[in-house]
């Protein structure tokens, strides 16, 4: 519970994620019926780069600080609505951006455990008939949350790793969340930092049966220092139709902008699952 995005907001990360999760929505949203979406770790929503938190780092200078000059091409899209949302300094998490992307029949769900932050939350979206907001557990949010009443959607799931133990839980949220509800796109965001811990995680999921895995991953140098985040990946069930394409556009696009030419750098769109 000691973990604030603050410090981290609009950083190399934020931008693999972010931008990955926007082509998401974009690909739910090409079909006219609703659909929901669940972010489990919401954090405040949105970010004043300003603050002591993010000037303390400056990890945003080396992350979307290096994009603004960007309106065309795979990051495009992503950007036009940081943009909107008022960067900068204002750098929208995930929840401000999905909101961004809803029609009218379309709902999200935000669950925040952290006291502080479930509050900023809940005043950022106050009075918006579209989003929920719960000052709940994520793991628990995922079985009491789904299947969606609208059958279609995404399941975000983006822990902090600061406690023993993320990957196993996420794996096991993983399997729980496609068994209660099959038809539902699902993306579990993880840290680089050296190859071990990736690699159980990646095994524990293509053995668990679930059909239909990719695994997108953006590293920035070699992932040997467990210190150090070096890379990060999203794990998708269910990728909509031509995603696959998307995010390998999306991630050569960022590691050139973000990439400083570092030895082992690159990105990866994988199989961990066949259809």
């Amino acid at each position: 519970m000691n973990y604030r995005h603050a410090f981290h907001a609009g950083n190399f990360a934020d931008c693999m994620k972010h931008a990955l999760v926007v082509a998401l929505v974009r690909r739910l949203a090409v079909k006219d019926t609703p659909f929901r979406v669940l972010d489990t770790h919401a954090g405040i929503g949105a970010y004043d780069l300003t603050g002591s938190e993010a000037e303390r780092t400056g990890e945003w200078k080396r992350g979307v600080g290096r994009l603004l000059a960007i309106e065309e091409g795979p990051l495009a899209e992503w950007l036009e609505l940081v943009r909107r949302a008022g960067f900068p300094p204002r750098y929208p998490g995930s929840p401000a951006l999905i909101r961004m992307l809803l029609r009218p029949r379309d709902r999200l769900v935000l669950c925040e455990l952290h006291d502080e932050d479930s509050a900023t939350l809940r005043t950022l979206f106050r009075g918006d008939p579209q989003t929920a907001v719960h000052k709940r557990d994520a793991w628990e949010a995922l079985s009491a949350l789904t299947p969606f009443a609208e059958k279609r959607g995404l399941v975000l799931v983006d822990p902090p790793f600061e406690q023993e133990g993320e990957f196993e839980r996420m794996a096991e949220a993983l399997a729980t969340v496609a068994h209660r509800f099959r038809a539902g796109v699902q993306a579990h965001w993880y840290p680089i930092k050296h190859r071990a811990p990736v690699r159980a995680f990646h095994t524990a999921i293509a053995e668990s049966g679930v059909r239909d895995i990719l695994a997108c991953e953006l590293w920035l140098r070699e992932p040997t220092d467990p210190q150090r985040l070096n890379g990060c990946g999203l794990v998708v069930v269910n990728p909509p139709w031509k995603f696959e394409e998307e995010a390998r556009a999306i991630l050569a696009a960022l590691l050139e902008h973000l990439g400083d030419g570092e030895p082992g750098q690159g990105f990866a769109v994988s199989r961990l699952a066949e259809e």
